[in-house]
């Protein structure tokens, strides 16, 4: 099984404030690269709302697809979606998944993308957190506190709705723009008073009594994380993106079949153990398709972001998702 590497330009990551920078995993010789008539270079995020993209790569689904249409790929991390952006901007990935926001947003900038799969949803993957002794009790008493959370991640979207069930905006909290992986030490030490945060850390926080949930996406956020593309890549290789969705098909039959497989499989990839990995799977559901109601949420989101002044350009709808693959995956 490979692990392979994507040469992420410094200057593609310089200036983007408040998120850690990429990971590098391992590295495979050349050889086999070269042996193969086409490269996707793929953006990746090591956080369970992507888990059937890691049980792909874990597992060897994505090299045996990739293989099979004489294609290989690479592969390097980012913290946060919209860090990915910045990798697919600079021309440095082919192919990236994120939350709907991110994606969003990135269309929004005039990338040249498209939605090609979904890859999971789930209400209760992402989330509000408080200390447990603390005195908010509620999403209106966030109003004047210091609140953590990504910029530009669907964390800012799920908060901004939260605050706009109680006749608040983000203008009514102080926002601080911190990656995940930086918010559980700044709740800590008081630096700030609520995150906004998703799995793993949701669970880690709470299951180790460092945070109790205050609000999370249920019957507010359909939370969809979907897969997008560069488009004039998918269109030159149509066979390797096809090839991406049955990798993932395959993982998506090892998570519904045996959850406690794929628990174990990939629970170190996001530092967590097993049993909780297993407890983070029950949070989600994954599949590829993406459906009617999945492409309302997206819309929904889209239409917020406008309104809100998130995104300054309306992105059409109809030209970002683009279902031609799945539908030709799945028939």
């Amino acid at each position: 099984m490979k692990k392979l590497i994507l040469g992420l330009s410094v200057a593609a990551l310089i200036g983007f404030t408040g998120c850690s920078g990429a990971t590098v995993q391992d590295t495979e010789t050349q050889a086999s690269q070269a042996d193969a008539e086409v490269t996707l270079r793929i953006a990746a995020q090591p956080f369970p709302l992507y888990t059937p993209v890691y049980v792909a790569y874990e597992e060897g689904f994505l090299d045996e697809e990739l293989s099979a249409v004489g294609a290989d790929y690479t592969w390097q991390e980012f913290k946060s979606g919209p860090l990915v952006n910045e990798a697919v901007a600079a021309g440095e990935a082919d192919l990236g998944f994120m939350a709907d926001l991110p994606a969003i947003i990135a269309k929004s900038t005039g990338q040249p993308i498209e939605v090609i799969s979904n890859v999971a949803y789930g209400e209760k993957g992402l989330a509000v957190l408080v200390k447990p002794d603390s005195d908010i009790q509620s999403v209106a008493d966030l109003k004047g506190k210091k609140v953590a959370y990504a910029t530009g991640s669907y964390a800012q979207h799920l908060l901004a709705l939260l605050l706009s069930n109680e006749g608040l905006t983000l203008d009514d909290v102080e926002s601080i723009n911190l990656g995940a992986g930086d918010q559980p030490a700044a709740l800590a030490s008081g630096e700030v008073d609520a995150l906004v945060i998703w799995e793993q850390y949701i669970s880690q926080l709470v299951s180790d009594g460092q945070a109790r949930v205050l609000a999370d996406g249920t019957g507010v956020k359909r939370g969809n994380m979907v897969t997008y593309a560069v488009t004039d890549y998918a269109e030159k290789n149509p066979d390797v993106i096809k090839a991406y969705i049955k990798a993932l098909d395959r993982a998506n039959e090892v998570l519904s079949t045996d959850p406690e497989a794929a628990a174990q499989l990939v629970a170190e990839d996001f530092s967590v153990t097993p049993e909780l990995m297993k407890q983070i799977i029950g949070n989600f559901t994954f599949s590829t398709d993406l459906t009617d109601d999945d492409i309302a949420e997206i819309t929904k989101v889209k239409d917020f972001s406008l309104d809100a002044g998130i995104i300054s350009s309306d992105v059409d709808i109809d030209s970002f998702i683009n279902k031609s693959y799945l539908d030709e995956v799945h028939g």
